[in-house]
């Protein structure tokens, strides 16, 4: 068995997609790195097949008709081999160094009492244009010297959370959770570190900046005008993401664990909220029925939810009457992007 499973979703990936796969490579034979050629109409699938005949204990390629990321996420998932699983985007990269980190702590971690579920890294913002790049990490969050549990874990900052970037998980406890992620549908990430931390025992904090997360492409999926273009898709998340939270499975493994509990409230608060200020920003009837229609169905499957949420400094602040409201809340929101230079 592997140590490792790396699943590089990959659509059209050609001009960028080596920078990735060759910080990986470096892992050795610890590792195996799977490709997933999601219907590419570029050379991705050529560059992919090239890397497998180069390292054939490695590599592995799967070809599949395109279904988005989270198909091939899915897909990743189903082909791993090793005994934890962790996703590259391919116009992401991971550093060197803390490569060989993560893989020493993991060789430590396979097969020790108690089992390691997650293992947390940081990960650094590689924004075009800036000299300077920005670090999240989460010494404030998790003790970085053991394994801990959700009820020994400090609370987390409001927008302070746990990404795709940041995680590996045990490959077993993905399945055992039965994770599957929407097809063509943008922002399924949030659902691959939302669900499945109910079945989440043990973490682990390694403090080494480990992965890159490139944004600068104009195509990007986080580029806000794409965003709003895509709203009908954020919003389909946001309602899976209730849908799970307010499910009797969840509150069955959570209700035991407050900080798990509080930790996944707030993170779905602030999925809402980009949901809102998103549709705000558009600025469309159309919009404006989706963000009445997305906390009409938090009404309706979890009143005491609902209240909670709308009735927070962020709900109040994103339904607020009125075009004088609406320009207010947009308003406060393009000057806290600019100063906090989120995106």
């Amino acid at each position: 068995m592997k140590l490792l499973s790396v699943a590089v979703p990959c659509y059209n990936s050609a001009e960028y997609m080596s920078k990735c796969i060759d910080s990986l490579l470096p892992g050795g034979e610890d590792m195996e790195i799977i490709i997933v050629d999601d219907g590419s109409t570029d050379s991705t699938p050529e560059i992919a097949e090239k890397y497998r005949a180069a390292h054939p204990d490695i590599i592995r390629v799967v070809h599949k008709e395109n279904g988005g990321h989270g198909s091939a996420v899915n897909t990743g998932l189903s082909n791993a081999a090793g005994l934890y699983f962790k996703v590259v985007d391919s116009d992401d990269w991971v550093k060197e160094s803390a490569l060989h980190a993560v893989l020493d702590y993991l060789r430590q971690a396979a097969g020790s009492s108690p089992q390691l579920d997650m293992l947390v890294t940081n990960y650094v913002y590689n924004k075009v244009g800036e000299h300077r790049h920005k670090v999240i990490h989460y010494r404030h969050s998790m003790p970085a010297d053991r394994i801990f549990t959700w009820d020994e874990a400090k609370r987390f900052r409001k927008g302070h959370y746990i990404l795709m970037h940041a995680v590996i998980f045990r490959t077993g406890l993905l399945r055992e959770c039965g994770l599957k992620l929407p097809e063509h549908c943008f922002y399924v990430d949030n659902l691959y570190v939302f669900e499945p931390l109910p079945y989440v025992k043990n973490i682990r904090y390694l403090d080494v900046n480990f992965y890159y997360y490139y944004i600068g492409r104009t195509d990007q999926s986080v580029n806000q005008e794409i965003m709003i273009s895509r709203l009908d898709q954020q919003i389909q998340v946001n309602r899976l993401m209730v849908d799970y939270f307010t499910s009797r499975e969840c509150r069955q493994r959570t209700n035991a664990h407050p900080p798990l509990r509080a930790y996944m409230y707030n993170y779905l608060e602030i999925i809402t909220t980009v949901s809102s200020v998103l549709a705000l920003c558009s600025y469309t009837k159309e919009d404006m029925k989706r963000k009445s229609e997305l906390w009409e169905y938090i009404r309706s499957r979890d009143y005491l939810l609902y209240h909670r949420l709308r009735y927070s400094v962020f709900g109040i602040s994103m339904n607020l009457p009125g075009k004088g409201g609406r320009d207010l809340t947009v308003g406060a929101y393009k000057a806290a992007r600019h100063f906090f230079n989120f995106n």
